[in-house]
């Protein structure tokens, strides 16, 4: 019987929650006494959809804030069910018809060059700035007034601290994002997004070598060795192709790759992408991999798992540190590849206890 797989729920960027709480707002302006249930809202794509508010109160004349609770949809962002908050202000007739975005508490502050956004700014990138432009000018346009808009979450801070945002130069708070307006679950492109940021920065703060790393693991073991600034890890997670692709495009002289054993099989054996969604990696085909490549002589191997081959070829001496010394050099053969002749690239090889066992070449 055929299963039907379950169609994942689209969420809203805090760029998008950010400027439907400020349409609210204005709202709030133009009618103080008037209940603000939901606002229809302008996408970078041309469509409007309705988005709900969380409330909306007047603070004084010229002034008022709204709430949207951040909806991810079935997407696992730190930042789902956070408050976004916006308050809107009228300043005066001077510089009529502009908006001044700022960041309140619990949004970051930009610190490092490399952003979209320079340092000193409020961590709300381009688009979020342009969607709240729009919904504000949307409500009080015509009046001709120039208007702050102050962007506050209130658990932006401690939810920082799930990011990368400290190691991006952004600090005290989470960053207003989203080129959409629409998060889409276990999103590919936010992730791919994050790694090439990640490089600018790199860049940005002069730093002519990165360390690409697969997982926590291998960046910790990454850090305890190589005397290098926080900025030069990059955490690529399962984009190896495109983080190599990435790095290729940039000036840097050379490229640093920590991983463990599992995700350094996949790459000898030619997985570009290394997530287990593009297939599992099977021991009966990394063992029959080894003895083709390598001269592996399996015997009676039993293994379940390709982590259990690892501790086996650990433990057979002299012949099993030949059989990983080999893949590691098979697998840096095929990565030099995407990288042009005038980058260096060095693969280390974590175990799984954390500690670097190779070095390729």
């Amino acid at each position: 019987m055929k299963v039907q797989k379950k169609k994942l729920r689209e969420g809203f960027s805090t760029g998008a929650c950010a400027a439907a709480a400020a349409k609210a707002a204005s709202i709030r302006i133009l009618n103080p006494e008037r209940e603000v249930a939901d606002v229809e809202l302008l996408f970078p794509d041309g469509k409007r959809r309705k988005m709900g508010v969380s409330w909306s109160k007047t603070i004084s004349n010229g002034c008022a804030e709204a709430c949207v609770i951040k909806d991810a949809g079935d997407d696992p962002d730190v930042t789902d069910g956070a408050e976004i908050i916006a308050q809107v202000e009228i300043q005066g007739d001077e510089g009529e018809g502009r908006v001044d975005i700022c960041g309140g508490r619990g949004v970051g502050q930009v610190t490092k060059p490399g952003l979209a956004v320079a340092p000193g700014e409020a961590a709300i990138n381009p688009v979020p700035r342009k969607m709240i432009t729009q919904a504000v000018l949307s409500e009080l346009g015509e009046i001709g007034k120039r208007v702050k808009v102050t962007i506050k979450v209130p658990q932006g801070e401690r939810l920082a601290g799930k990011t990368l945002n400290k190691r991006l130069g952004i600090v005290g708070g989470i960053s207003i994002l989203g080129t959409t307006g629409i998060v889409k679950p276990i999103s590919e492109a936010a992730w791919c997004a994050t790694i090439s940021v990640s490089m600018d920065v790199a860049l940005a703060v002069g730093l002519d070598t990165i360390c690409l790393s697969t997982g926590r693991s291998s960046e910790e073991a990454a850090m305890k060795t190589l005397d290098m600034r926080e900025e030069a890890f990059v955490s690529m997670g399962d984009y190896v192709g495109f983080s190599l692709k990435e790095a290729a495009n940039r000036p840097f002289k050379e490229v640093i790759l920590a991983c463990q054993w599992s995700k350094l099989v996949k790459m000898a054996m030619g997985w570009d992408q290394t997530h287990v969604r593009f297939g599992p990696l099977e021991p009966e085909k990394a063992v029959s991999f080894m003895k083709k490549q390598f001269g592996l002589k399996p015997g009676d191997i039993q293994v379940n798992t390709v982590r259990q081959l690892f501790f086996f070829l650990m433990n057979n001496q002299i012949e099993g540190r030949k059989i990983i010394e080999a893949v590691c050099k098979h697998a840096y053969k095929r990565l030099r590849g995407f990288l042009p002749q005038n980058q260096k690239l060095k693969l280390l090889l974590v175990s799984y206890d954390k500690k670097i066992i190779h070095c390729e070449p």
